[in-house]
This record gives structure tokens, C-alpha cells and sequence, in this order.
């Protein structure tokens, strides 16, 4: 039975294999596997909404029309029961979602607990959170313009930062009903330019403004040059930032170290040409424009500022080892203080950290320990009461000092009147020349006739002096890269180098206080027709310090910048150097407040190269360096004089005590 049971089977299935071999194929198309799946709906719902009634905050997602009708995209976080609360806006070009969106997370804290967020403030002071993509960035709409200039010759068109600022904010305080109209802006970095850009025809329920490590000259010494020297390892930012809206194209490694990378390319024209950057807006315009042109001019933001009436309240926030943005904030605040004649508008905090470090763990940076947590002392104590004070409702908060200092060396807060000159206690700050001697000495007397002439040493662009240890990391802040420590290096590497010239002082006796912008003031020569000249300013430590085994013998630089010689008479008119003449270099280092202490000693190192963070000067001039061939490279014999009428030295800003 079971046998005959199987040819049946076999017999009904041959019928039907038979019948399915005759069908048409007009046939077989009238049964389709699209006809069977409808009978299954789809577990998709059309549209998905959250329940988010445990959550403490509300999210709203908006496109903010602007005056030309572009529509910008805006995150509004706002507490959970918030009634006449201020908003706290952060404009960016780094995706408001993301900086929205840190963590899955029913509480605010934690989905903002990241870049450009000054968390605990936003939270603890129960701040509307605001985030907005710029235009035409992530999810906002319109054309992305790298530090879009303001209206005027660098952009003919009817917006820029600031109107769009103006526009949304003026969507702001109607459309928040939970706010109590007065609106703060704030942000680090390019975030950091963009509360500058507000102060210009300023909306009038803008009540404070906060740039931190902002943007701000982007030739003179902030992100892209430093007097004329490229920051050749700004160019990955430049490709992820402006190839995409989304930043979608990603810079690729070809070595694991970048000494060798730009190395190989030759020069950073080549370097550019060979990943495609010729198709980058903005990459063109560094091409066209390597000297300090009306193009930079016309948008460096404290030349800017000079101009405009002050309405609103400003805290500059500056990092003493800002590693990319350590020019703006006290170039800005040089430009408007003057304006501040009640001395009531203008504020600024210098605190020992790296770019954005305000915002982290400000315990220490690199070797350094500064004894407490100075971010969170900025946060809780300058930033909070600083906030309150203009945009929430009822008396007046705290008071801020007009200026609140850190001095590194002793690791001390200072508040002051003004800077520099409003140190404490009846001191007064005199510039006071510290000169280079024979014998690679540093002293305050000036040299006498009869000693050495000069040091001198060979600079070969086959062989630059490392800006840090090798390998050279990339510029960024993936996890485990360095990047942001490299100003506070150890420098003794360089100083053993037999083209990096070091001049020390004698061990100190008594403590040295500077503050202000020490200036380079040297007098140099080159068997070339261009050359670069990197001074820095340094802390030798002593030989071993007690409970610090790792500084022992430390040399840290307390200031330290690059020029590029061919800018000596003109910095928009390049010009060859006159080969074998010793001539004045003079050029601002960046701003100190700092105490080299009795035991430690002075030490000032010169060189020609800081790669691979600055491209090579070939030492042969050449019309624009970024196109520079093999062959334009060349040795040169350097030479720095010390005599009494060619006398180099560092002019300090010396802190003398009544």
C-alpha cells in the first residue's frame, strides 16, 4: 500500500510539472510574488511617533526661514515645564543632530554631554538648549560658504551670518512659547565665530554673547596660516568640511606618519592637486590668496568688530595653549575693549587649556597638573553667574570680573580690571628685552662688543625639524590622537638638534612674571632668498622636580610662533630677502600669563622649520610656495645675530611689583 501510495504521489506531481512547463508566460505573469505579498501588510507604520512622556525634555525639529527664503535646520531642546526660561543658541556647521544626540537618553544631560555643549550650565541652569545647522550644511538649506564674510566686497549677497542669526533668532522668541524672549549665543572654535558674527546689527533680544577659542584671522595666526606659513595639516578638515554637505567624502592615510606623507607630496599644492582639492571652493581660494590680501583683510573679524557700536555683552574665552585658535579671542578683544568705557560690556577668561578644553576635564593638559579642575571653576564659577546675570528674569546675579586669568607657573585665578595692564596690587608691566649672548647665553644685559657675532646653523628642507616626537599623528581629536597636547611637548628633542639654535639664562633666583604678548625681535640672516624663522619661548624646568618625576628637565613653551621672512616689509607683498643680510624680523608671539619660578631657567630656541604642521619654505623664493618644485628646495645657511648694534632678543611684557 505504501508503494502505491508513492507512484500516486509521483504520478500527481508529474501532471503538475507537466502543466507548469505549458504555461505562457502572459500566464504566468497574472500570479506575481507582488500579488501575494499584498495580502500581508507592512509592519512599518507611514509615520512613527515616539512616546516620550517620561522624558524631561521636548524636542522640537524646525526649518527656520530666513530672509531670502532658505530655511535653516533647528534642534530646540527644551525642559520639561519650563515656563519664562532663556535660550541658550549654538550655531554650527558640525550637524546639530549629532551635537543634539550624543545618547539615547530620556534625559537632557546626557544627550548633550558633548562637543560645543557646556553641559552642566545648559542643564543645571535650565537653559532652552538651542543647535542650528549654518547654511548649507547637514540639514540646513543654501549655498556653504567657509567663514561666510559679512556683506560687503568678500559677499555680494544679501546674507551672511549675521542676518541669519538675526532672522532666527527673531523666529525664536516668538515661536518658543516656554521662553522668556532673551536669547544667549555661544559656541568653541567655529562655533566661536559664528557669536561674533551676531554682534554685528545685533537682534534685541540678544542679551550676551560667549565666542570661545573663536575663529578669527584665519592669515594672521589663527586656523589656515600663521604670518603667512601654511598650516598644511589643517588640509583634511578643509577636504571632510567642504567636499560634502554631510561631510561624506573622508580623507585617506597613505603613511602612518604625516612627515612622510607631505614629505613625499613635495609641497602642499601637489599634495592638494593629487586628492582632487582643486574641486573645493575654498581650497582655490587658498591657492589664490597666500599672502594678506583685501580677501583676508576684509573678513579678519576683529578689524570687523573695530567698527561696529558694542550693544551687547561679550566674554572672550581664550586657551593659553590653543592649539589651532590661539590668535582670535585676544585679537577681539583688543579691538573693542576700548569701547567699553564703563567697563561693564567686554569680558575675558584666560585659562590654561587646550582649544575647547573649557567645556572637558581642565585637571591637566599633556605633563601638566594645575592642582584643580579649572574648566569645571570656569563653568560653575564665570560662566553660570555670567549667563544668569543678562538673560534670566528677577535681580541681577553675581558678579563677573571684568577679566579672570590663570597664571600658569604658580597655578593661580587671577581677577583683574582689564588685560594686561590691570594686574593687582600696584604692579605695573614694562617691556623688558631678554637678549641673546655669545656662548648661547639669554640675559637681560645686553651684549657686549667684542664677543661672537652671531650663531648659525644649517636649515635643509630634505631634513625639517619635527613640530612634535615622530610619528606625526594627524590634526583631530579621534580617540587616542594627541593633537591637542602638541604646544604643550616637551621641546628638549629640538633643542638637541644641530639646527635648532637654544639660548638658556642662568637658573633663576627669583620668580620672572609675564604678562602680555611677548615679541620676537630678531635679527637674522640667510645664504637664501626666503626663509621661515620659529621662535619659542620656553620653561626650562629643573634637572628633577620633586613629585613630578616627568618634569625633570622639561621644556615647555610658554609662547612660540613661526613668520615667514618673505613678509618682513609687506604682509600682502611677498619679496624676496636679500641673500647674506642681517635684517630685523620683529613678530607678536601669542599671549602669556605665566611665572617661570626661582630654580627654573629662560630658554628661547630658533629655527626654520616646524614640519610637518607648517609646509617648508624652500629658502629660494619663488612666487607662491604652495606650487614650489624639487628643485626650489634648498639648504641655507642661517645665521642669528647678537651684537650690540645687531642685538636679538624677546621683549617681555615683565610684571614688577611695587
Amino acid at each position: 500500500m505504501k508503494l502505491m501510495g508513492y507512484f500516486h504521489t509521483l504520478t500527481l506531481f508529474t501532471a503538475l510539472l507537466a502543466a507548469l512547463l505549458l504555461v505562457t508566460p502572459s500566464t504566468a505573469q497574472s500570479v506575481t510574488p507582488t500579488d501575494a505579498y499584498r495580502a500581508l501588510p507592512s509592519e512599518i507604520p507611514e509615520k512613527f511617533e515616539p512616546v516620550t512622556d517620561s522624558f524631561d525634555y521636548i524636542r522640537r525639529d524646525v526649518m527656520i526661514p530666513m530672509r531670502d527664503g532658505v530655511k535653516l535646520h533647528t534642534v530646540i531642546l527644551v525642559p520639561k515645564g519650563a515656563k519664562g526660561a532663556p535660550v541658550l543658541l549654538t550655531r554650527t556647521p558640525y550637524n546639530a543632530t549629532e551635537l543634539t544626540s550624543h545618547a539615547q537618553s530620556a534625559h537632557l544631560g546626557p544627550i548633550l554631554d558633548g562637543y560645543d555643549n557646556a553641559t552642566d550650565v545648559i542643564v543645571e541652569g535650565g537653559y532652552i538648549r538651542v543647535v542650528q545647522d549654518v547654511r548649507g550644511k547637514y540639514g540646513s538649506e543654501g549655498d556653504y560658504v567657509m567663514n561666510r564674510p559679512l556683506r560687503g566686497p568678500q559677499n555680494p549677497t544679501p546674507v551672511d551670518h549675521a542676518t541669519d542669526t538675526y532672522d532666527t533668532i527673531e523666529w525664536l522668541v516668538k515661536n518658543i512659547p516656554e521662553s522668556n524672549g532673551k536669547v544667549g549665543i555661544l559656541g568653541i572654535s567655529y562655533d566661536g565665530f559664528l557669536p561674533l558674527m551676531a554682534l554685528v546689527n545685533p537682534h534685541p533680544a540678544l542679551k550676551v554673547a560667549v565666542p570661545m577659542n573663536p575663529m578669527v584671522d584665519g592669515w594672521i595666526g589663527d586656523d589656515w596660516f600663521h604670518n603667512g606659513a601654511f598650516r598644511q595639516q589643517t588640509m583634511p578638515y578643509i577636504y571632510e568640511q567642504v567636499a560634502t554637505r554631510r561631510n561624506e567624502a573622508k580623507w585617506w592615510t597613505s603613511h602612518v606618519d604625516d612627515y612622510d606623507m607631505f614629505m613625499r607630496a613635495g609641497s602642499a599644492g601637489e599634495l592638494g592637486r593629487r586628492r582632487g582639492m582643486e574641486q573645493i571652493g575654498f581650497w582655490r581660494k587658498l591657492l589664490e590668496h597666500p599672502s594678506y590680501d583685501a580677501f583676508w583683510r576684509d573678513q579678519a573679524v576683529d578689524r570687523v568688530l573695530a567698527t561696529q557700536p558694542l550693544k551687547v555683552p561679550v566674554m572672550l574665552v581664550h586657551s593659553l595653549w590653543d592649539q589651532e585658535d590661539i590668535y582670535g579671542a585676544i585679537a577681539v578683544y583688543r579691538a573693542i575693549k576700548p569701547k567699553d568705557t564703563n567697563n561693564d560690556k567686554v569680558f575675558l577668561v584666560m585659562g590654561p587649556w587646550h582649544h575647547g578644553q573649557e567645556i572637558e576635564d581642565g585637571s591637566t593638559l599633556g605633563a601638566l597638573n594645575f592642582d584643580s579642575d579649572t574648566a569645571l571653576y570656569f563653568r560653575r564659577d564665570i560662566l553660570r553667574p555670567f549667563l544668569d546675570r543678562y538673560l534670566k528674569d528677577g535681580p541681577p546675579q553675581a558678579e563677573v570680573s571684568p577679566v579672570t586669568a590663570f597664571e600658569t607657573g604658580t597655578n593661580t585665578w587671577q581677577r583683574l580690571s582689564a588685560w594686561p595692564a590691570g594686574c593687582p596690587s600696584g604692579c605695573t608691566i614694562h617691556p623688558t628685552a631678554i637678549y641673546f649672548s655669545a656662548g648661547l647665553k639669554l640675559s637681560f644685559t645686553a651684549p657686549k662688543s667684542g664677543d661672537a657675532a652671531f650663531e648659525g646653523y644649517i636649515s635643509d628642507p630634505a631634513k625639517p625639524v619635527p613640530f612634535r616626537a615622530r610619528p606625526s599623528q594627524p590634526a583631530g581629536y579621534s580617540r587616542g590622537v594627541p593633537w591637542s597636547q602638541w604646544l604643550v611637548d616637551d621641546q628638549r628633542e629640538a633643542s638637541g638638534r644641530p639646527d635648532v639654535v637654544a639660548f638658556v639664562s642662568d637658573v633663576l633666583s627669583e620668580p620672572v612674571k609675564i604678562s602680555g604678548q611677548p615679541v620676537a625681535n630678531l635679527v637674522a640672516s640667510t645664504s637664501g632668498t626666503d626663509s621661515d624663522w620659529i621662535v619659542k619661548l620656553i620653561d626650562l624646568y629643573p634637572d628633577e622636580v620633586a613629585n613630578h618625576p616627568a618634569l625633570g628637565g622639561y621644556q615647555l613653551m610658554v609662547a612660540a610662533d613661526i613668520f615667514r621672512g618673505r613678509y618682513r616689509e609687506s604682509l600682502e607683498t611677498a619679496k624676496p630677502i636679500a641673500s647674506g643680510k642681517p635684517l630685523l624680523y620683529r613678530f607678536n608671539l601669542p599671549t602669556a600669563n605665566h611665572v617661570f619660578l626661582p630654580g627654573h631657567r629662560i630658554m628661547v630656541q630658533v629655527q626654520s622649520s616646524w614640519f610637518p604642521l607648517y609646509d617648508r619654505n624652500p629658502q629660494t623664493f619663488i612666487p607662491n610656495i604652495f606650487w614650489a618644485k624639487p628643485e626650489d628646495y634648498r639648504k641655507a645657511e642661517q645665521r642669528v645675530y647678537h651684537t650690540p648694534g645687531q642685538a636679538s632678543f624677546i621683549e617681555l611684557p615683565l610684571v614688577t611689583m611695587p
